[in-house]
Parts: C-alpha cells; sequence; structure tokens
C-alpha cells in the first residue's frame, strides 16, 4: 500500500488493504462481501462488510483515536439513549502499512436524514432534542475530562478563530456569496458569548444531518460518534442549522432548554464547521457545496 510522505499524509485506502486487513485479523468474517461506501466521510472510509457489519478506516491522523473511543464509550451510552446508535464489534490493529486502529461495527440501516423529508418536522426536531437530553444526563462517575490522548476534551471556539476568519476572508471576494460582515459580526459574538459554566455533559461532537437516519420516513438511528466528548454542548446545537427550519429549530431549542450564551456558542460552531467544509469541498462536490451554503445562511439568521 503506498503512503505519502509528511504530517498531513494520508493512507491509500482500497478494497485489497481493507480484504487483507479483515481476513488477518478477523478470518471469521473472510468469506464476507465488502462493498464500498459511497459517500463516505471526511474522516473515515467505510465498506459495507457482509449484510451486518461495516469497516472504518481513518482518512487522517486526526481521526486515529476514533475506533478505540467508540469501542469503550458505546456501548455503555446506546442503553440510555432512544436511538440506536452504532454497535462496536471489534478494533483492527495497524498493519500492511495501514498505521491506525480501525473500526469493525454493527451495519445499521436507514436512509440519511433530508432537509426536504424533516427540515419543517418539529416531531423529529424534538426527538433530537430528547436525543441529546438523554446523552448529556449519562454520567458514570469515571468519565474522564481527558483521556491519554486527549480525544474526550471539546475544542474551544477559540480554537477555530484563525481559520474561520480565513475563510472568511477568502470569501469576501468569491463574487459575494455570503454576507461576510454578518459572518465576522456572528463569530465575535459566539467568542464573545460567556462560556459554558455548568458541569461538563457528553456530546456527539459532530452531530448534523448527514449522521442522521431515517426508516420509513422516522428518526431511527444516529451514528459517527468519532467527535465524542465531555465539555460545552454548544457543538451538538449545528443539526438546528443542517437539518431545520425556522419553526423546527424554535421547538428543537425550547425542548432542549437551551439558553442565549449556549445557542450564540452553537450558531458559532455552525458557522465554523460550515466554512470549514465550504471552502475545503465545496468548489469539487455540488452536494457539499449546497449543504454547507444552507448551513451558514441558517446559521446567520439564528
Amino acid at each position: 500500500m503506498a503512503t505519502g510522505r509528511g504530517a498531513n499524509a494520508r493512507p491509500v485506502i482500497d478494497a485489497a488493504l481493507v480484504r487483507r486487513l479483515v481476513d488477518t485479523q478477523f478470518p471469521q468474517w473472510a468469506e464476507s462481501a465488502l462493498e464500498p461506501v459511497d459517500p463516505s466521510g471526511s474522516d473515515h472510509v467505510i465498506y459495507r462488510l457482509g449484510g451486518e457489519l461495516s469497516v472504518r478506516l481513518p482518512r487522517h491522523a486526526g481521526a486515529m483515536g476514533q475506533a478505540e473511543k467508540e469501542s469503550e464509550w458505546l456501548p455503555r451510552l446506546a442503553p440510555h439513549l432512544p436511538l440506536a446508535i452504532p454497535v462496536p464489534v471489534g478494533v483492527g490493529e495497524p498493519d500492511f502499512g495501514f498505521p491506525w486502529p480501525w473500526a469493525v461495527s454493527r451495519w445499521l440501516d436507514g436512509e440519511v436524514a433530508t432537509v426536504e423529508a424533516l427540515g419543517d418536522s418539529c416531531a423529529a426536531a424534538v426527538e433530537l432534542a430528547e436525543f441529546l437530553t438523554a446523552l448529556q444526563r449519562f454520567a458514570p462517575g469515571d468519565v474522564p475530562v481527558r483521556d491519554a490522548r486527549g480525544n474526550l476534551a471539546g475544542g474551544s471556539l477559540a480554537d477555530r478563530d484563525q481559520a474561520t476568519r480565513a475563510a472568511i476572508a477568502a470569501l469576501a471576494g468569491s463574487g459575494g456569496a455570503f454576507d461576510t460582515a454578518a459572518m465576522t459580526e456572528l463569530w465575535d459574538a459566539a467568542l464573545a458569548a460567556p462560556g459554558w459554566d455548568r458541569p461538563a455533559v457528553w456530546f456527539h461532537g459532530d452531530f448534523h444531518t448527514g449522521n442522521l437516519l431515517t426508516v420509513d420516513g422516522r428518526l431511527s438511528a444516529v451514528i459517527d460518534f468519532g467527535g465524542l466528548g465531555v465539555g460545552d454542548p454548544a457543538c451538538d446545537m449545528t443539526v438546528a442549522f443542517t437539518l431545520m427550519s425556522q419553526g423546527s429549530r424554535a421547538a428543537f431549542r425550547a425542548a432542549l432548554g437551551v439558553d442565549d450564551a449556549t445557542w450564540t456558542r452553537g450558531r458559532g460552531w455552525a458557522l465554523a464547521t460550515g466554512l470549514n467544509a465550504y471552502t475545503s469541498y465545496a468548489s469539487v462536490d455540488p452536494r457539499i457545496a449546497a449543504q454547507t451554503t444552507r448551513q451558514i445562511t441558517q446559521a446567520l439568521a439564528g
């Protein structure tokens, strides 16, 4: 397997590599068919393994601790949550030139949630608020604020300040797709908002439309807990701006009981993550361009 060089190098992941990893480390599934899942995510390459399993391999070093984290915590969280979440069944070891742990989990059937299907649904918005409420209430006594890799400690908006301002500046000359003055005003307000001053709670960390599954038009599961952490839950407000409309967003906020400062920080998270994805991928992927344009404009709308 060919790999790049340097801190930002990404391994080349293909079906032959995944087959070798599975067959040598999990020989009980050596006869199971492999099928790439498209689109995958920015953090992982995903293959379906037979009819019941999935294989997720990190694309970059920033995702290298996610398999072990999910394996440790998701089985403990699952009984307390009102929607299905992934069930880890194994963590693979680095091998054949692939440098990081990787995961095998139960396959969850469903379609990715869409704005067209659920954007105006107050019932779905309340369901998502109930999911986050349950997640935030789960607090076993041994939850660390930071584990060995630091990947349960939530990042801060301030960590994204330089990149976010650079993205806003870059878009200022893009022909007026966004109101850069309004983006700067929102970003300044989010950074100035009072921080989380209550006990740390669990957050999903990547709570947006693409990580929600539906069956028969109803929410069924939440996936991709690679950003799972403990701290300020404002980052999970992002779903209000990727999925919801004004009315359902109000229902979500009321059901979750979000105060003004947390909501403003949440708008900041939606803006920052939307800008990051837009500037990285919009020029090559029309789907991401449309999704992130909506996310940014909805964050500005509040």
